[in-house]
């Protein structure tokens, strides 16, 4: 199981880059739980992080805009992000969530085809109004995504397994893999929720609050001691 770590700026990045993250993850937690940071931190983190270490961009909590999230994702490519996430947050359905991803796809996919392109959902979906999280799996499928993803939308102190129990996230796991596609799973994730995720066959656990100093994903920083607790507690696996 690979470890994505979360950080918000140049400062962070560093810091899970120390302690040993496998994915650097560029995010924004002021504008969600997927929210979007701006290109040239992309840029910055990609300069930073070595060539063999992916580095992931999130395009937002995204509204049910196809043109404009395939613009989003272009932006994310051309500053130098391996591994772009979708947050289908205003997506209410199947067919709304599908054609936002097919178009994200063929964006990245036409320009550089090994880019990882990850279709997210959100275990409180209900929360929201956003699509039902088991549908995530064959969204990403047809889609011609790489990887399907839960989180959570709302970060209040609940988590993943808030909503959504181990059996039901190793249905979500093995139907993904059945699709020969991989999975991340992420929301508010504490060091004892790692294992039940990697004995189901998570193949990515996302995590933010956890890596941070003081446990908090919003007034929290990122330390590498931290992630690299997570780290080895991962590889003892």
């Amino acid at each position: 199981m690979l470890l994505l770590i979360s950080p918000i700026n140049h400062e962070e990045a560093v810091e899970a880059i120390e302690g040993g993250s496998d994915i650097v993850d560029v995010k924004n937690p002021k504008e969600g739980s997927l929210g979007a940071n701006f290109p040239w931190v992309i840029e910055d983190i990609r300069r930073i992080t070595p060539e063999e270490t992916l580095v992931s961009a999130t395009l937002g909590d995204v509204d049910y805009k196809p043109g404009t999230v395939s613009l989003a994702a272009l932006g994310a490519l051309a500053s130098g992000a391996d591994y772009i996430k979708v947050g289908l947050y205003g997506t209410k359905n199947y067919d709304e969530a599908l054609e936002v991803m097919k178009n994200v796809v063929k964006a990245i996919k036409d320009k550089k085809r090994d880019t990882i392109v990850v279709a997210s959902g959100y275990a409180d979906a209900h929360r929201v109004g956003s699509v039902d999280p088991l549908k995530i799996p064959r969204i990403a499928k047809d889609s011609g995504s790489d990887l399907a993803m839960l989180d959570t939308a709302v970060k209040d102190g609940k988590g993943l397994f808030d909503f959504l129990d181990i059996n039901t996230l190793k249905k979500f796991v093995d139907e993904t893999h059945s699709y020969y596609l991989k999975t991340a799973l992420a929301g508010s994730l504490k060091k004892e929720d790692l294992k039940p995720l990697a004995d189901i066959g998570c193949d990515v656990v996302g995590i933010r609050g956890a890596a941070c100093i003081g446990g908090d994903r919003n007034t929290g920083k990122i330390h590498r001691s931290a992630v690299s607790d997570l780290k080895s507690l991962i590889n003892s696996f």
